[in-house]
């Protein structure tokens, strides 16, 4: 994503430069978990600042998105948003699994972006904490009330002695 790149040459050229940047791209490019995606509308919302630190480029923000899918418990469809704060280092050498590589006089923000984001995504989306889900005997959704299905199930491992006949 172009918007992501961003020329840093006016911050390394001058000694603890600033520089904040504001900006909207699309969810598309960084997909989801499993069922759980981001939302195509609105945009992910990206307020950040890049500043120079010892040949480095330091970012500090936060990057807010909606991500939708479906209730794991009542399969309504859910959608959410979340922030996460994105805290990176980008350095001309960097450290494996740790910091970004400054590449010439750019940063590229694609690969913290989605990181930082999917990792806040929830492995299982609920539509809200408490949700009852479905019957699992007729399939009635138990958030818009009982269906009055009998859901205790007998221990098979008793059946041979509810046979038995004691008088």
């Amino acid at each position: 994503m172009d918007l992501l790149r961003q020329n840093v040459s006016d911050l390394l050229h001058k000694p603890a430069a600033r520089r904040v940047v504001t900006v909207d791209v699309p969810a598309a490019e960084l997909g989801g978990i499993g069922e759980t995606r981001l939302a195509a509308d609105p945009p992910i919302h990206i307020e950040i600042s890049l500043e120079h630190v010892a040949d480095s480029i330091v970012v500090n923000g936060t990057a807010t998105a909606v991500y939708e899918g479906e209730c794991a418990r009542c399969l309504e469809p859910v959608r959410h948003s979340v922030a996460t704060p994105v805290r990176e280092l980008f350095e001309p050498e960097p450290i494996e699994g740790q910091t970004y590589a400054l590449e010439g006089e750019e940063v590229d923000l694609g690969g913290p972006l989605r990181d930082n984001l999917l990792l806040e995504l929830p492995p299982t989306v609920l539509c809200r904490e408490e949700c009852a889900g479905l019957c699992p005997a007729c399939g009635t959704n138990r958030n818009d009330g009982e269906c009055g299905c009998d859901l205790t199930v007998p221990d098979p491992r008793w059946d041979a002695l509810r046979d038995l006949k004691i008088t």
